[in-house]
């Protein structure tokens, strides 16, 4: 190329560039398509010749250093159905006219490395790869409907506004990544629904002003560990990792951001779910309204994971589909509420819930005790008090006093089978009679056929007076009831003298029945506090 000085028109343009540039001083949009759907696709194998074909360099030249706009009009280079041949470098570079390209074509890698951009617009174009490592931007930065064949590259980017690759189809580059975009900040929404990643998704230390969405995203990793790598993300509303209702509506599909796309399915409507193929980590996550798992699918292998360790949210939203493979792990998490599925949680072995604290149960369908004590169990192989203490204190919390008790009974149980023989032994005693003292009705009948009992057997024997001139009347039914029950006196037990065998009978119902009693009594002070 002729070198030119900035803002003068080089001598070589092409028809093509010259229409492009003289677009560019009125703001119009330079259409170079063909109105064939089949022959203006950018993702064809179709040859798009000169005629429709611009130098790298030339767009270079009117973005960085381009004409003055035409009196009363604002320059900006809009392209449709436009090849752009050669590598477009603008690295380090101040672009200050607004640039929407839409179904355009590039032969090579898209260099934005440092640029300074208001906003940027490439609507369903066909790019090598987009390398924007520590892009800066005032405005947007739109990847709709793109296809990346070598990743695109947003390492400690700064997006204005909101970054939108909603329905962008993005191939791995050479180390594996579809989306590299470790220390990203999005100042507003980051839209990503229906995206299709095959390689990692790398979101390290990513900060997104208001929501993230990913709604009916397709990530997959055949060749790494994780698909989602997002350690130490923060989203200031919410995470969506949901489903999304396909039925598209009229609206222009070449517009920016894209019509059509819907929110989480109601019942009936056609949907797509969130799909992640390959491990997913949110560990130490900062989310500050919810994250939102309904209707995910997860395809992992063994050794993957769902990592949610300790992340921090006021809801987390677990109603995804029935996992087949992998764990999950939210040990160390801290949520408000919890909104789950009886069937979202993987079986023994494979949940880990260490630490994990939760202040509300919100179940989406039939989420029964039992089902929710076998949750528990799966998530410790070994047993921790810790886990079933939590729900206890939720349950109670919420007026279910009932089944908090089931919980600590259940609590009990399993920590049996840790203790040795003896300890078993005395623990099924226990748990027989008492049920370790959470089910104070069970202490209430022991008591009542104690009394019974020892009402029978006592009046068969005919003690001698301690004090002649002051005993009552023998009572067999008042004094075993005087033995059973512990602080009150009824005036039996201190005026007769028992011998040998009746004296450790005695003895026995003494014991029994301040165990008994303090059981009764504390479970009475239970619901006393609940009333």
């Amino acid at each position: 190329m002729t070198e030119a000085r900035a803002g003068e028109e080089p001598d070589d343009l092409t028809g093509a560039e010259r229409r492009m540039w003289q677009a560019f001083r009125t703001g119009s949009v330079c259409d170079l398509s063909t109105h064939s759907a089949a022959q203006d696709d950018p993702m064809s194998e179709r040859t798009w010749g000169p005629e429709r074909s611009v130098r790298a360099e030339i767009v270079a030249l009117l973005l960085l250093h381009g004409p003055p706009p035409v009196p009363g009009r604002v320059s900006s280079l809009k392209l449709r159905g436009v090849r752009v041949t050669g590598r477009l470098d603008l690295s380090g570079g101040t672009v200050e006219p607004y640039v929407e390209l839409q179904s355009c074509r590039f032969d090579s890698e898209v260099q934005l490395s440092e640029t300074r951009v208001g906003t940027l617009r490439m609507v369903r174009c066909a790019i090598p790869r987009l390398d924007a490592a520590r892009l800066h931007t005032e405005g947007d930065l739109h990847l709709p409907r793109c296809r990346v064949a070598r990743g695109v590259r947003l390492t400690d980017a700064q997006i204005g506004t909101d970054l939108l690759i909603s329905q962008a189809v993005i191939q791995r580059d050479s180390k594996g990544r579809a989306i590299a975009a470790d220390g990203m900040s999005v100042a507003q929404d980051f839209q990503g629904e229906l995206l299709q990643a095959y390689g990692e998704v790398s979101l390290r230390g990513a900060k997104i002003g208001v929501s993230m969405s990913l709604r009916g995203a397709r990530l997959s990793n055949p060749y790494g560990r994780r698909a989602l790598n997002a350690p130490q993300l923060t989203v200031e509303r919410t995470l969506y990792l949901t489903s999304i209702a396909v039925d598209h509506g009229t609206g222009d599909p070449m517009s920016t951001p894209p019509y059509g796309l819907g929110q989480t399915p109601t019942r009936g409507q056609r949907s797509r779910h969130f799909e992640c193929r390959g491990g997913l980590r949110l560990d130490d996550g900062r989310f500050g309204d919810a994250v939102d798992f309904y209707g995910a699918r997860f395809a992992l292998a063994e050794d993957q994971e769902v990592s949610l360790r300790r992340i921090q949210t006021p809801e987390f939203r677990f109603v995804g589909e029935p996992l087949e493979q992998g764990r999950v792990v939210v040990s160390g998490s801290k949520v408000v509420k919890l909104v789950d599925r009886s069937t979202s949680w993987p079986g023994p072995g494979r949940l880990a819930i260490e630490g994990f604290v939760y202040e509300n149960l919100a179940p989406r369908g039939h989420f029964p005790l039992v089902r929710r004590l076998a949750w528990l169990e799966a998530a410790t192989p070994e047993y921790s008090p810790e886990p079933y203490e939590r729900l206890a204190s939720v349950l109670r919390a919420g007026g279910e006093d009932a089944d908090a008790r089931e919980v600590l009974l259940a609590k009990q149980r399993r920590r049996r089978r840790t203790l040795p023989l003896a300890g078993k032994l005395w623990g099924y005693v226990q748990d027989w009679t008492v049920a370790y003292g959470y089910r104070p009705g069970r202490a209430a009948m022991w008591m009542a056929v104690l009394w019974a009992a020892g009402a029978v057997l006592l009046s068969t024997h005919d003690p001698r007076p301690i004090k002649p001139d002051e005993a009552p009347q023998w009572n067999a039914v008042l004094f075993a009831l005087d033995l059973l029950l512990p602080v009150i006196d009824l005036g039996q037990q201190d005026r007769w003298r028992l011998t040998g065998g009746w004296q450790w009978a005695a003895a026995a119902l003494v014991m029994l029945g301040w165990i008994l009693a303090t059981t009764v009594a504390a479970g009475a002070s239970r619901l006393l506090r609940r009333g």
